[in-house]
């Protein structure tokens, strides 16, 4: 057991450490003992606990600010990125315009395939909204966005990492869309009317077996990096 003192706010308070009792502050210069049990503690009701002390920003030299700037010239790119989303809702609108048109004289076939072209559209959409918001907020500047009642549930998180492992599942359904699109029409191989050839179907499966599986060395990648940290985390502590 010991007694300990600190000053604050012109009071003199004292503290007493048992190893069964509760460690706060007794009060200003009246100690009082706690019961060996731990069961009671004295906290006085006009202690405040201490505030957090704003850190200051030391100035960045200029060579390091100049490197350290030279991330907002991706912003240029990200706003591009925003252009190029524009034209895909155009493209959304032309092609559900040409769906609606011809809706009494396609067949099931040529509607589904119109569908799937306009979820394509969707997805390819999807997965620059994830490129422009994951990119800037991990790459470029925070967005500051804790807190509002639209913000994405995945950006809380997101990080290099998760952010590659979004992107290769986004392509993945992407690719999933072409080669589903694909198998539709090949039933017409036989007759030679389809636009695909044999061996073009078979590079699109291959081609799309290949992303999963490059998603999965990512992922895999990812788990082994997380499991390394965690450990010299638990490593620094003991």
């Amino acid at each position: 057991m010991g007694l300990f003192s600190s000053q604050r706010d012109g009071l003199t308070y004292e503290w007493q450490f048992i190893p069964s009792c509760a460690k706060w502050p007794l009060g200003p210069a009246d100690p009082k003992m706690c019961h060996i049990s731990g069961a009671n503690s004295y906290n006085p009701p006009d202690s405040v606990p201490p505030q957090k002390v704003p850190a200051i920003r030391a100035a960045l030299r200029p060579i390091p600010m100049l490197i350290f700037g030279s991330r907002w010239l991706q912003l240029p790119l990200y706003v591009g990125l925003i252009v190029a989303q524009g034209v895909y809702v155009v493209l959304f609108l032309k092609e559900l315009w040409h769906l609606f048109n011809h809706a009494f004289d396609f067949s099931e076939q040529q509607i589904m395939l119109a569908v799937l072209g306009l979820i394509d559209v969707v997805m390819i959409s999807n997965l620059l909204v994830m490129v422009i918001v994951g990119g800037y907020e991990t790459f470029v500047s925070r967005l500051n966005l804790q807190g509002h009642p639209d913000e994405p549930e995945w950006l809380s998180h997101v990080n290099a990492s998760v952010l590659k492992i979004k992107l290769a599942m986004a392509i993945i359904g992407i690719s999933s869309i072409h080669l589903l699109r694909t198998f539709i029409e090949a039933g017409a191989l036989a007759s030679g009317k389809s636009n695909y050839t044999e061996t073009g179907v078979m590079w699109q499966t291959i081609i799309h077996t290949v992303f999963i599986l490059s998603a999965m060395g990512i992922a895999y990648v990812d788990r082994l990096s997380t499991i390394a940290t965690e450990e010299a985390k638990r490593a620094v502590r003991h």
